[in-house]
């Protein structure tokens, strides 16, 4: 409870850094992290969300089985970074539609870390929302199916989507 009585102030959550470096020629953005993955300071750190099993499937790679970093090295190995939208919002719970107050992420200088970067896909529709300003900038886009298990399309359905986008 506030002071007033109220329900309680949400307090100003910050993500997490990018995976990034000079080599990425496609990056992965997804909205903001679930509280699980905050609390693991690790992308898609939720167990039920498909991202790393999706990724391992294209790659044919083992992700799911590897520790974080490794993980992380794989994703740059394929010339893929991954970072979100949002640097920091208001949100109770892990839900894209409880997000409140966000603020988006400094992507101007995208050109100077990244400078292969050609296409940017979007896990999610809230993440693609911001797919025109991306487009305006000169790269590809692609929205693709959440990750999420909240969004409730079949495994095979979702890799066959990020599939054509990726590949």
């Amino acid at each position: 409870m506030s002071a007033a009585g109220g329900p309680p102030a949400e307090s100003i959550l910050h993500g997490l850094p990018p995976i990034l470096d000079s080599g990425v020629r496609m990056l992965i953005l997804g909205s903001f992290p679930s509280p699980a993955s905050l609390a693991a300071q690790r992308y898609y750190g939720h167990r039920q969300n498909q991202f790393w099993r999706l990724l391992g499937a294209l790659f044919d790679e083992p992700l799911g089985e590897l520790d974080y970093p490794d993980r992380q090295r794989c994703l740059l190995r394929h010339r893929v970074g991954v970072w979100d939208v949002y640097r920091c919002c208001r949100r109770q719970g892990a839900l894209d539609s409880a997000i409140r107050s966000p603020e988006s992420n400094d992507f101007s200088r995208l050109p100077v870390d990244a400078p292969l970067l050609q296409r940017v896909c979007f896990n999610g529709q809230t993440a693609g929302r911001l797919a025109a300003r991306f487009q305006g900038l000169g790269y590809e886009t692609r929205i693709l199916p959440s990750s999420s298990p909240a969004h409730t399309l079949a495994f095979t359905s979702k890799l066959e989507r990020w599939r054509a986008a990726l590949l």
